[in-house]
């Protein structure tokens, strides 16, 4: 068995998913079920003696410890995490309980764990940590892109809380002997991405005929990497990663968000035409960028395909065409995440840079 941490979120989901649907491992699943933890996405799992959901923080040291011991998991995979940029610059605290406390609390629990472990397991076990390319700062239009050895350079609380965590983590290596290893992933998308990130976003208020913001010039450059193939590249770093590395994995797919943002645009244009006959374009709506908004990043997943034989198995296009396939097809899940908290989110953070853009 092994135990994976913030399973029904975003990419979580979609690992627990594409675990089980590759094994017949069993995998318990502890989430807190915070605003993008959504038991919806894992509806297909229901009655599934593989998986054994539990709902908790890993804050909570008593209950991982309890769960530790009861189901004796040969690998932790870490997906536990506040991770959206704009909620850190409103309110950083739940980002430093979660990110920072948490992970701390995880890996005390862990590691008291791991050491109680005959020497055969204790030699085998892992604990997978899932972090971000966003620690690395924001890289100039021709620089290189991120490698392993990139100096930390955050500059969100979100940022700097991962960063933080992929410190801890190193240092549980270094002083206990815990054997670890992190994984520092570019942009994700795909099904079950909760509809404030961008490309989520831009689809569902497409649809919905609402308009499509834009952050200050939309030149923004992000690296798209597509959950699934995300999601086996962390199956090969549990099966073959060194303790002690970092993996970088990414989708080799620079975009700004404005060609993103055109992309979905046109892909919609074919799918699911407006009644005027208007290109959904006509809904963008530049606003005011974000604080501190980094202008580029990019990864260089050259170690991954070198150590671990990974590459990505969908281009930009073929991944987004599946995304918006999925949201097409899966108005319930959609409209199910859009709780009067989520409009009233996506009203303050968007509607409030109209505002200011109008000024």
């Amino acid at each position: 068995m092994i135990l994976v941490t913030g399973g029904a979120g975003f990419i979580g989901s979609n690992f627990v998913l594409d675990w089980l649907a590759a094994s017949d491992e069993p995998l318990l699943n502890l989430d807190k079920l915070t605003y993008a933890g959504n038991p919806a996405n894992l509806a297909s799992l229901a009655g599934d003696a593989r998986h054994i959901f539990v709902r908790g923080d890993i804050g909570d040291a008593a209950l991982v410890a309890r769960l530790l011991a009861e189901h004796r998991p040969r690998a932790i995979v870490n997906f536990a995490a506040e991770s959206h940029v704009d909620r850190s610059i409103h309110g950083a605290e739940d980002f430093m309980a979660t990110n920072v406390t948490g992970t701390f609390r995880l890996l005390e629990a862990v590691r008291a764990y791991w050491r109680s472990l005959p020497e055969g397991e204790r030699a085998a076990f892992r604990f997978l940590h899932v972090s971000t390319d966003e620690v690395y700062g924001s890289l100039a239009p021709d620089a290189p892109a991120f490698t392993e050895q990139h100096r930390y350079e955050p500059n969100s609380p979100y940022s700097a809380s991962k960063a933080a965590s992929d410190h801890l983590v190193r240092a549980w290596l270094h002083t206990h002997g815990l054997p670890v290893v992190t994984t520092n992933c570019s942009n994700n998308y795909g099904p079950y991405h909760f509809p404030e990130k961008l490309i989520p976003l831009m689809i569902v208020n497409a649809l919905a005929g609402e308009p499509l913001p834009v952050y200050g010039d939309g030149q923004q450059v992000r690296d798209w990497l597509y959950v699934q193939d995300h999601c086996a590249a962390l199956r090969r770093v549990l099966a073959a990663g060194r303790v002690g590395e970092t993996y970088n994995i990414g989708g080799h797919n620079e975009r700004t968000n404005l060609q993103i943002v055109h992309a979905i645009c046109e892909a919609l244009d074919a799918l699911r035409p407006r009644a005027d006959g208007q290109s959904y374009r006509v809904q963008i709506t530049h606003v005011t960028d974000r604080p501190g908004h980094d202008r580029r990043y990019a990864i260089d997943a050259g170690k991954m395909e070198r150590e671990l034989g990974w590459r990505p198995q969908e281009t930009f296009e073929t991944g987004l065409r599946k995304t918006i396939a999925w949201y097409l097809a899966h108005p319930d899940w959609v409209a199910g995440v859009q709780s009067g908290a989520y409009r009233d989110w996506v009203a303050k953070q968007y509607g409030q840079r109209e505002a200011e853009t109008a000024q």
